[in-house]
């Protein structure tokens, strides 16, 4: 029998594989955005393309890069939240084959994410430490300003891009979203057990869930974070007749434009309105006040 080194099993060799393609695909991403960033610039200086930013006077190519470049978690981030950066770049065709070739390379990323989350999922710790060391201006970023770790999702979300030329563009902050999950009785006391059983506001929950029948359907709501939303008004209709399209925009919004100029738009307010402008609905079938607060878990009406 060989004392000598063991190759690394099957398992430890797709880790490997799946690791480089990750690798390199990150590597295209940030390759793509320089690329697109210098195409950007020498256009600002050439005079030759508009744009404009929620929160920046002076939309140039540095603030384009900081923002296609921020791929970080800040400390005490939620994990299921991203950072915006609202804007609108006027886009000739050389900027839009960019555009379009930076969120191939971000699917391209995506598919291999995706791989490493089902045939090695404990690699994921991994990669947010390791990726950042690969570029070492991008790793610059984590010395003092509070950034912590890498944050998948903000590396492979495209970039918007309107389908053809705007007559206008009006934005608004859409802050009343959220996420409803059916459950069942059985499920919300698995959850409140893997809390801590033991602990008397769990043990409170669990004896308000015995008192309801099993067959009752509880909903566990997730309000969503403020996003903007853009609604694109085309200059012309579309192939399939539309005159319009509503999307959500957490990065710059890149319009396709032959002479440079952005179309008419207008200025939102900097942050969402806290209170709810829009009237709550009639047909609400939630109660008013959470059933199992720990959970958000309500009852139907």
């Amino acid at each position: 029998m060989s004392d000598g080194p063991q190759l690394p099993d099957r398992l430890e060799q797709r880790q490997y594989r799946l690791l480089a393609e990750l690798e390199a695909a990150f590597d295209t991403i940030i390759e793509r955005i320089e690329a697109l960033v210098a195409c950007y610039r020498q256009q600002c200086r050439d005079g030759h393309t508009d744009a404009w930013a929620l929160h920046h006077p002076t939309p140039d190519a540095d603030w384009l890069k900081g923002a296609l470049l921020d791929f970080w978690y800040q400390d005490g981030q939620d994990g299921r939240t991203t950072r915006s950066y609202i804007g609108l770049i006027a886009a000739d065709e050389r900027l839009l084959e960019h555009v379009r070739e930076v969120n191939a390379a971000k699917d391209a990323f995506s598919a291999v994410l995706v791989r490493i989350r089902e045939h090695a999922a404990d690699l994921i710790p991994e990669i947010k430490a390791v990726l950042p060391f690969r570029h070492p201006t991008l790793h610059a970023h984590l010395t003092g300003q509070g950034l912590a770790r890498l944050h998948l999702k903000q590396c492979w979300r495209h970039l918007p891009v309107a389908n053809a030329p705007l007559s206008r563009v009006r934005l608004a902050w859409y802050s009343s979203g959220r996420s409803i999950k059916r459950l069942t009785v059985r499920e919300a006391e698995q959850k409140l057990l893997a809390l801590d059983a033991d602990a008397p506001h769990v043990r409170i929950q669990l004896e308000h869930l015995a008192g309801i029948p099993d067959s009752e359907p509880l909903a566990q709501v997730q309000k969503q974070a403020p996003l903007m939303r853009a609604n694109l008004f085309f200059a012309e209709p579309l192939a399939d007749g539309r005159e319009r399209r509503a999307m959500n925009v957490a990065l710059p919004l890149f319009i396709p434009s032959t002479d440079g100029r952005l179309p008419n738009h207008n200025e939102p307010l900097p942050t969402p309105q806290e209170k709810r402008t829009r009237a709550k609905r009639s047909d609400e079938r939630l109660e008013e006040t959470p059933f199992l607060p720990s959970l958000r878990v309500y009852r139907y009406r």
